[in-house]
């Protein structure tokens, strides 16, 4: 491959997509990460401050990542969860892209003297929790690990160092500009390919890659005039680097109003009552903010009729 190939893949925008790679004499499975519309969507309806937004970018860039290397047929979750002023963001993707987000903030926290995309600061003492959820049928795979470092790159980091069997290295960034511009964020994720032998010339590649993979820079990553394919010639042109097709992403969020109502008819009728102010039963979706209205005695009639089919 050369920074000025011709296909398709080649020409892609900054976002938003995953790009698998290979770098094929080094044995290296790797994948780039770049979002930027669906980032926007997943945070516009928020008044998030600026740190959080990109921690929320940084966490959807990061749940693509993860996503992305496995074989699934449903919806991949990733949550961080602690005891700071912000106790949860959290993430999900399912099988076909289309991926949403938000962050759940303490009632009256002060956010104002965040800095930083700081997992301390913003998520503090807590956890990181995968989960692969393929429906009902089967059973759900979950992977948890401690929130251990300062960023979330180093977080997940340490899971993958503790947690998995495959060598891996990851880099994540986001930015999120003030004014008109679009934010950004980014992941690129390299894995050692199993070999079943102890070779010391694989392990010398794989610190190589490594190395070459720490000297990309937060602006490369984000830059939106420098495509998958230059980017990643830049670091491994000596030992080429194949690129398959890309995966297209969107922003989806599954909330509709035939699924609350479903949840609110669950409930025994008292607690709908508590729910109700003046009649009406608001419900507000956590991850795009879309209001649900549902009068009480329309619910109360759907129930009788449900109760008595």
């Amino acid at each position: 491959m050369t920074p000025n190939d011709n296909d398709a893949h080649d020409q892609d925008p900054f976002g938003d997509f995953v790009q698998t790679f290979q770098i094929e004499d080094l044995n290296i499975r790797g994948r780039l990460v770049r979002i930027s519309d669906i980032f926007e969507s997943a945070t516009r309806a928020h008044d998030y401050p600026v740190p959080l937004a990109r921690f929320v970018g940084e966490t959807m860039a990061l749940t693509i990542t993860l996503a992305s290397a496995l074989k699934y047929d449903g919806i991949f979750t990733l949550q961080a969860q602690g005891d700071g002023p912000v106790p949860l963001v959290m993430a999900d993707m399912t099988s076909e892209g289309g991926i949403r987000a938000y962050a759940k903030s303490k009632e009256g926290a002060d956010l104002s003297n965040i800095e930083g995309v700081s997992v301390p600061h913003i998520i503090g003492a807590g956890r990181l929790a995968f989960t692969v959820d393929q429906g009902p049928d089967t059973e759900r795979y979950q992977g948890i690990t401690e929130l251990d470092g300062a960023t979330l790159t180093e977080c997940a980091q340490n899971y993958f160092r503790n947690s998995e069997q495959l060598d891996t290295a990851i880099i994540i960034c986001s930015e999120r500009p003030d004014g008109k511009s679009l934010p950004k964020a980014a992941a690129l994720m390299l894995q050692r390919l199993p070999t079943g032998t102890d070779d010391s010339d694989e392990d010398e590649n794989w610190r190589r890659a490594v190395v070459l993979m720490s000297s990309i820079t937060t602006d490369e990553l984000l830059d939106p005039n420098l495509n998958s394919a230059q980017l990643l010639y830049r670091l491994y042109h000596e030992d080429g680097v194949r690129l398959y097709d890309p995966q297209q992403l969107n922003h989806e969020c599954r909330c509709s109003g035939e699924r609350v109502g479903r949840t609110l008819k669950s409930f025994p009728r008292d607690e709908i009552a508590d729910m109700a102010d003046d009649g009406v039963i608001t419900v507000t979706c956590e991850f795009c903010r879309t209001d649900y209205v549902y009068n009480i005695d329309d619910l109360y009639e759907l129930i009788s009729k449900t109760e008595s089919d």
